[in-house]
């Protein structure tokens, strides 16, 4: 049986089997899960700030350092930046189109990110699609680098689902404005989105499900490997899609406002940008 054909039926990427510890010190993979730890809780915060707090915890560090290690993780603060409508060189850039736009029920509109995991012995990064209205995650997929690949095949496996939205979601990183990326979801028949650059409030539900992802599985299981890491998300997004109850959603899991929108999704108030 071929090693692709192995990892399928694992469920599991290429580049998470061949996952292998990150070449970076104890003490700089230390540094990153304290990084990802504070950038959770204090978003808007750059290198220079977040300096300031790992000093007051008594940890001396460069800010030649702190750049290089937020780089490297795919961090970036939160704030408006200057020529936020200049399209990056060679990208195409999209409109946000959720600007005051009526969200009633599922399928209107998937988004997707990217997070940073630390792991005991390095680190991978995750991406997950999610529909915005019920925040039920439809796919979701590990990698040891940032690239589009994995991205591309976290929105074919939510496709694979038999149902599209009308518009994809993201912010403008180089894995979603690649031509690949790109050409994945307009040949799906879906509008592509993009947040104003430096706006983490316009994937805010997203932003919120790593936040529960890491605090309650990522950081307290410190996973060793991509197969284990692998294998816990997956038991972690089951148990969040289905039996995790959400206050916004009254109570109800994101699985069964996704599935059953008549029973739970046309009481409330529909959701307004």
């Amino acid at each position: 049986m071929s090693l692709r054909r192995q990892c399928e039926l694992a469920g599991l990427s290429r580049s998470g089997y061949y996952y292998e510890p990150v070449a970076e010190s104890e003490e700089n993979l230390a540094l990153m899960r304290r990084l990802d730890e504070l950038h959770l809780e204090h978003p808007c915060y750059g290198s220079r700030r977040l300096g300031v707090l790992l000093q007051r915890e008594g940890r001396a560090v460069n800010r030649k350092r702190l750049v290089r290690l937020l780089g490297l993780m795919g961090v970036e603060a939160v704030y408006p930046k200057r020529s936020l409508s200049r399209p990056g060189e060679g990208h195409r850039i999209y409109p946000y189109l959720l600007e005051g736009l009526e969200i009633t029920g599922p399928d209107q509109v998937w988004c997707s990110d990217i997070t940073y995991v630390p792991m005991a012995n390095g680190f991978m990064y995750l991406v997950a699609v999610m529909d915005w209205w019920s925040r039920y995650v439809l796919a979701w997929e590990l990698s040891n680098s940032l690239d589009s690949e994995f991205c591309i095949r976290a929105w074919n496996q939510a496709l694979a689902g038999g149902r599209r939205p009308l518009i994809a979601n993201t912010d403008q990183g180089s894995q979603f404005t690649s031509e690949a990326y790109l050409d994945a979801v307009e040949s799906a028949g879906v509008d592509v989105s993009m947040d104003g650059r430096g706006r983490w409030m316009d994937n805010r539900f997203i932003e919120r499900l790593w936040r529960s992802a890491k605090q309650e599985d990522i950081y307290v299981q410190d996973y060793g490997d991509g197969l284990t890491a692998q294998r816990g998300l997956t038991r972690w997004f089951g148990g969040y899609n289905t039996e995790r109850p959400h206050q916004a959603l009254e109570y109800a899991t994101p699985g069964e406002w996704y599935h059953s929108p008549e029973s739970y999704g046309a009481k409330p108030a529909a959701w307004r940008w």
